[in-house]
Parts: structure tokens; C-alpha cells; sequence
């Protein structure tokens, strides 16, 4: 009863209109209508009887921050009156402490600020290399692309990261078509998916089809493994996951690829790389690009789990690994850490789940230009950046940290390391060494066949 006071004005007449909850099919009236700002204040000058000052326009803070700018914002100030006052030495004692700590503050404020003002100029360069670049992009070189595409001056442009406007264009240029794939090919296998999600839809699920006499080799029946896989693709981004713009989309993509590939299917990784092509190209276009590269050697090798290609790669990579991280090579032989434990998850991705987005599509510009050779070197890159945290690790601590790369790697440092890494080992280039593994291989399986029968 205390808690409220009675009213002592009687209530107005509801107004019909006035917004409000409806309870028990009644509509509470309003006590009081919105007022104006002037009307309110003069009501708080008549209680108070004090008149409101507004603080002056320098006083006010346009953005309330939550700690102080500034430290020098501390004054020093003397003992209240009702307290004894500070001696001679202890307020000079006072009065150094506090310029030192005002000295310290403004040093570090200054270098905070340069150290702003050099991001900002990093900033403006890069966009005006960027935008110079895609000039010299879209004018001279892709009118000209197979006369210039294997020059000096093509290639270290390309280095430096292709411009976000041309990069599409670019990737589909470098990875090719031998497939001869049309976007009419697509949508024919596009339709073959949507049928099949259909299907699935009224059987129940895909243990049906394969129950129906379905090969085992055929798989199609993936399709419905598609669905787990996209929530699970760049998460962060919100734009894959069900309800986002390219949801359905990244789902077609790998619908139409698994029914035009039933020999390799769905395996997950997929759904990363269509996703970073989407990103860049339109759907049929993606969907091309995306064929042409899992078609090629080492991503038929991993996608269609080929143990003993993959085998031959692991084997040419630890080949430059211990050409070029020696101390690292021995660091790891020492835990039995073979590459297999990070390098799958590095290459089925082609780095777009480990690396952060834009240093990816760096790195697959590079890629797309180098080929295969350079998913590896940008492994060895990786290991040179952190070669000295590596060193103090063991086993498992190595793998949770390859496993889940800090996310501050940037790509000067990265690239930097990278371009650090020789691809050479004994005169013989990366080519040569997997080849040579290969015809050992080949020479091995012969040595132990069986003897023919007399």
C-alpha cells in the first residue's frame, strides 16, 4: 500500500487510437501524454526552483567512452581542509610522482598515435596499390592474358595479391576448363540434384536408396551430408548457414558436383572451397572453376582418399621440410609428429578454414598461379613463421596449435616466410622430387610382384 501513491487527479478519457496491451480484451488508457522537453524542464525550475543550466558546447562529449582518453586527465590535488596538510617533502614527493606519471602517460600516448597514424598511411597505400593494380589488371593484362600471364612483371604483380574486383576472373583464367564444362551442364546437373533432394525427402533417407540396390561407389547419396557441412562453413560469416544469401546457393553448387562426380562425391573440406568461389564468381561460373580444380592431381588425390598418393606427397614435402627447417624437421621426427596430423586439414581446404578469409584468397592467388607446389610451400611458410613456438611444444600441444592457427597471422609475415622457403633440394624442384618418389614407387611394386607362373 506504501509502495504506490493514490492519484489525486481523475483519469482522462481514453482515447480510442492510444497503442497499449490489451488485457482481458481491455485497453489500459494512457495516464499521460508525451511531453515536451521545455514543458518538463519548466515543470523541474517550478519544483526545484533552481534553474537548469545546460553545460557549454566544449564540455560536452559527443562519444561516451567508458575509461578515460587520456591519463594527463589526472589533476593533483591537496589534502581536504579537515585533514593535516602534506609536508614540504612529501608534497614535492607527490609533485615528481605525478609528473613522471603524466610524462609516461603522454609518451605512450604519442606513440599510440603514431602508431595509428602508420596504420592509417599502411592502409592508404595498399588501397592505392590495389587500385592502381586493378587498372593494369583489367587494361593490360586480361585483354592479353596468354601473352602476358607467364611475364616477370605479370607474375610479381601477382604475388602481391590480385585486386578483389578481378580476382574471380583471374581464378578461372589460371585454373582452366579441360573439362569442357558449360553452364548448361551445370543446370542439368543441378536438376539431377534437386531430384534427388526430393527423393530423399519422400523415402525418408538415403539407407533407402542404398538398400534399393544403389553401388556403393555411387555416391550420390551424399547429398543429404551436404546439409551438415554448410552450417559448419565460415560460421562467423553468417551468410552460409540456413536463412543466409548464399545458403542455397553453396548448396547447389555442391549438389550439382556430386552428381556430376557419383566416383568422389560429397567429402567434407568441399563446402570451403565452393564457398570461397562463390564468394568471388557467379554460380555457374563457381561451379566450373570449382570442377577444373578438385579435378586436378593432388585434390583428386585427397578428395578421392588415395592413401598411397597421398603418401607420395606427405614424403616430398617432409623432403623440403628438412631442407629447409632442419632443427623444426628433427623437432618433430622426435614425437613421431608425421605431416599427415596437419597438412589434410591444410590441403582439403586449401587454407580457407585455417587462415583468415582475405589471407586465404591471397594465398589461392598465388596457387592458382604456382599450382600444387605452392599449397606446401605455404605449409613450410607456416611452420617458418612460428618455428620458435614450435620448438617448445610437444606433441600434442604442436597439433591443437597447427590444428587451430592464431587468428592475428598477417600477411606480410606469412608471405614473407613463405617467399623464405627454396623449393629445391639437390638441383631438383618440386616436380622432380614428387616424380622421382613416384618411379621409386613404381620400381618397389615391381620388385616385389609375384613371379609369373611356369
Amino acid at each position: 500500500r506504501n509502495f504506490f501513491t493514490k492519484r489525486t487527479k481523475e483519469l482522462k478519457p481514453a482515447v480510442q487510437s492510444a497503442p497499449g496491451w490489451k488485457l482481458f480484451g481491455k485497453v489500459p488508457p494512457r495516464e499521460n501524454l508525451p511531453k515536451d522537453s521545455k514543458i518538463i524542464q519548466q515543470e523541474y525550475e517550478a519544483r526545484t526552483g533552481r534553474m537548469y543550466k545546460p553545460p557549454p558546447p566544449s564540455a560536452r562529449r559527443k562519444n561516451i567512452e567508458f575509461e578515460p582518453l587520456s591519463t594527463t586527465a589526472l589533476i593533483l590535488e591537496d589534502r581536504p581542509a579537515n585533514l593535516p596538510a602534506k609536508s614540504v617533502e612529501e608534497a614535492l614527493r607527490h609533485r615528481q610522482e605525478y609528473d613522471e606519471m603524466v610524462a609516461e602517460a603522454k609518451k605512450r600516448e604519442i606513440k599510440e598515435a603514431h602508431k595509428r597514424k602508420k596504420i592509417m598511411r599502411e592502409r592508404f597505400k595498399q588501397e592505392e596499390n590495389i587500385a592502381s593494380a586493378m587498372v593494369i589488371w583489367v587494361n593490360e593484362i586480361l585483354p592479353n592474358w596468354e601473352g602476358m600471364r607467364a611475364t616477370r612483371r605479370v607474375r610479381e604483380l601477382w604475388w602481391q595479391g590480385l585486386p578483389p574486383s578481378v580476382r574471380g576472373k583471374v581464378w578461372s583464367l589460371a585454373v582452366g576448363n579441360e573439362l569442357n564444362i558449360t553452364p548448361e551442364l551445370y543446370e542439368i546437373f543441378l536438376s539431377r540434384a534437386k531430384e534427388r533432394w526430393k527423393s530423399f525427402s519422400e523415402t525418408g533417407s538415403e539407407n533407402d536408396i542404398e538398400d534399393a540396390g544403389a553401388s556403393v561407389a555411387d555416391r550420390e547419396a551424399s547429398l543429404e551430408l551436404i546439409k551438415l557441412d554448410i552450417s559448419r562453413t565460415f560460421p562467423s560469416l553468417y551468410i552460409f548457414q540456413k536463412g543466409g544469401p548464399y545458403h542455397d546457393l553453396l548448396h547447389s553448387v555442391l549438389g550439382a558436383y556430386t552428381c556430376y562426380r557419383p566416383d568422389v562425391g560429397y567429402v567434407q573440406g568441399m563446402s570451403f572451397i565452393a564457398a570461397v568461389l562463390i564468394l568471388n564468381l557467379e554460380e555457374a561460373d563457381a561451379f566450373i572453376a570449382f570442377a577444373n580444380l578438385l579435378n586436378k592431381p593432388c585434390q583428386l588425390a585427397f578428395f578421392r582418399v588415395d592413401h598411397s598418393m597421398m603418401l607420395k606427397y606427405f614424403a616430398a614435402f617432409e623432403v623440403f621440410f628438412e631442407e629447409n627447417l632442419p632443427k623444426l624437421f628433427l623437432h618433430f621426427k622426435s614425437y613421431s609428429l608425421t605431416p599427415d596430423i596437419y597438412l589434410i586439414d591444410w590441403i582439403f581446404t586449401l587454407y580457407s578454414k585455417s587462415l583468415p578469409l582475405d589471407l586465404a584468397c591471397r594465398v589461392w592467388d598465388v596457387f592458382c598461379r604456382d599450382g600444387e607446389e605452392f599449397l606446401f610451400r605455404t605449409g613450410l611458410g607456416i611452420l617458418r613463421l612460428y618455428e620458435d613456438i614450435l620448438l617448445q611444444m610437444d606433441f600434442i600441444h604442436i597439433a591443437q596449435f597447427l590444428t587451430k592457427l592464431p587468428e592475428d597471422i598477417t600477411s606480410e609475415k606469412l608471405f614473407s616466410c613463405i617467399a623464405a622457403i627454396q623449393m629445391q633440394n639437390s638441383n631438383k624442384k618440386w616436380a622432380q622430387v614428387f616424380a622421382s618418389l613416384m618411379k621409386d614407387n613404381k620400381e618397389g611394386d615391381k620388385n616385389h610382384s609375384p613371379a609369373p607362373k611356369s
